[in-house]
């Protein structure tokens, strides 16, 4: 049960809820340090995100996104970071997934040598499963951290030599905590998972020569990354440990990003390990910077594949800048998990993991993710063959000279009715399942998060508003128009089809998504996030 606390006065900072346990996880020590953090660095967030703002104006008013003029010479420069820590040379296979205590028992057993432990894309922000994660995480890196399931059976850690490495990824940068206040105003997320999970374990794994590390999301600018290294370097000197100790790889998922990749890396150069191809949101991120660009509608999302040119180039370009500077190319994620009751499907599945994979490794990725621990060996054994050391800075792609226009170019496709029905369940089924409390869930034997959830509902969006004016809209494959009729047709729909299909997560709140879904996709504007207007819906 959640209860509603009322301010106290002189609290630094003010908790709003209030859970089992939770005084131990924020005592008065820990409310100081993140008051700290909130009122040092939130004025610098604001700026960060109005500059987002003016800089979407910007690409709305017609223009493109393109390599920075004021940073040309450090790009040009010869310069490369900080020597990596021996506990992240080897990243061929790292499993992502929530905080849960079952999912992290099981992710650090896995036998991937990373664990990354998220905050942000597949996990519902309740302050249930936010308090949670951060006592989950405390007890595993202290080695105490066991889980009884329902059904009797019992989840214990591996001894420590035989766990994965652990990164944390907190949420990004445009999100607040609403159930944490100072000085009346919300704090950020971003600063609030980074900064309790420090507080608690920072100087244990320090000890264990095991970070803290950690996965930094949804950044736009090297000016975000200038702010995450000035919060990496306060909280080092606050709780005592060496400069640089905090280590960090950058999730590359936004379209201005993919054009700083040289500049975040040298803003963060003492501390940053790698950088990542964060496939989904940066798909994302080209539906909402393209948002009013109505030459670079892309087609259904099963065309969207890492083989599009624009995805090619951008994939290409990230491992060039990581092995010239000496960081890690980290690939991105397959939404494939294991079909047990279909063999055939399964083995379907199952290829195009390893054709995915063997794409990364080729093209000189230095690991990969995956998203269920069955998929781990066969992610290991693509980058076994293709991987003789640790890592492949060796792979230089001197080859790939990507230009603005190969980032910017569309790919060419189709909008069939099967792929614009499955966005609107897309939509709906992770909604219901999001405002239910859980931010990852298999659908249609494919892992849907917040990041896959969004293409779906930005796609949407796009589609229904790219004819306007004396524009012709869009048509499906088979010939019909794309228009709100057809939407509301497949929204009226859904109901019965998803009782059809049986129990699923979050069906008491099926009502609620669609009439959110509904609500911002007929918004003349492209909202920037689904998860901002839902975060409302939640406690």
């Amino acid at each position: 049960m959640v209860a509603v606390l009322k301010p106290q006065a002189g609290d630094a900072l003010v908790l709003t809820r209030q859970l089992p346990g939770q005084a131990e996880l924020l005592p008065a020590a820990a409310r100081v340090f993140l008051a700290e953090l909130h009122r040092r660095f939130e004025p610098e967030r604001q700026a960060r995100l109005a500059a987002r703002i003016e800089r979407q104006a910007c690409f709305d008013a017609g223009g493109l996104p393109d390599f920075r003029a004021d940073t040309a010479e450090l790009r040009a420069g010869d310069w490369q970071v900080s020597e990596l820590p021996a506990a992240l040379l080897d990243r061929r296979v790292e499993i992502t997934g929530p905080v849960d205590p079952k999912m992290v028992i099981n992710a650090l057993n896995a036998g991937a040598q990373v664990y990354m432990a998220d905050f942000e894309d597949s996990t519902a922000p309740t302050w249930a499963n936010l308090v949670g994660g951060q006592q989950a995480l405390r007890a595993a890196v202290a080695g105490t951290l066991e889980f009884d399931a329902p059904g009797g059976k019992h989840y214990a850690l591996r001894p420590f030599a035989e766990q994965a490495v652990l990164m944390v990824r907190p949420r990004g940068w445009h999100l607040d905590e609403k159930h944490v206040q100072v000085d009346g105003q919300p704090m950020s997320a971003s600063l609030f998972d980074l900064g309790l999970f420090a507080f608690h374990n920072a100087r244990a794994l320090a000890a264990k020569d095991r970070g803290p590390y950690f996965y930094l999301p949804k950044l736009q600018s090297m000016e975000e990354a200038a702010l995450w290294d000035a919060v990496l370097a306060h909280i080092e000197r606050a709780l005592g440990l060496p400069a640089g100790r905090m280590k960090v790889t950058v999730l590359i998922e936004t379209l201005p990003a993919a054009f700083e990749m040289d500049e975040i890396l040298h803003a963060l150069r003492t501390r940053v390990a790698g950088l990542n191809c964060g496939r989904w949101d940066y798909i994302f991120s080209y539906i909402k910077t393209f948002r009013a660009h109505r030459d670079k509608v892309l087609p259904e999302r099963g065309q969207v594949a890492m083989t599009q040119p624009f995805l090619k180039a951008y994939c290409d370009l990230l491992i060039r800048t990581c092995h010239r500077r000496g960081a890690h190319a980290m690939g991105g994620m397959a939404a494939q998990i294991p079909i047990p009751r279909d063999l055939e499907a399964n083995a379907a599945a199952l290829s195009r993991v390893r054709e995915d994979k063997q794409r990364e490794a080729r093209a000189g990725c230095d690991g990969t993710w995956v998203a269920h621990p069955a998929l781990v060996p066969l992610a290991r054994d693509v980058f076994d063959e293709h991987l003789p050391c640790k890592h492949q800075h060796r792979v230089r792609r001197d080859d790939a000279q990507v230009t603005r226009d190969d980032l910017v170019a569309p790919p060419l496709g189709s909008i069939s009715r099967a792929g614009f029905d499955n966005n609107v369940e897309v939509c709906v089924r992770y909604l219901a399942a999001w405002l239910d409390g859980q931010g990852c869930v298999p659908i249609h034997w494919l892992m849907e998060d917040a990041a896959t959830a969004e293409i779906a509902r930005a796609q949407l969006w796009q589609w229904l508003h790219a004819g306007d004016g004396d524009r012709t809209g869009l048509h499906l494959a088979d010939g019909t128009s794309i228009d709100f009729a057809l939407f509301e047709r497949a929204l009226i729909g859904l109901p019965s089809r998803l009782a059809a299909q049986g129990a699923m997560p979050g069906a008491d709140h099926v009502d609620a998504a669609i009439a959110l879904l509904d609500e911002l996709t007929h918004r003349d504007t492209l909202a920037e996030f689904l998860t901002l207007p839902a975060y409302d819906l939640i406690d």
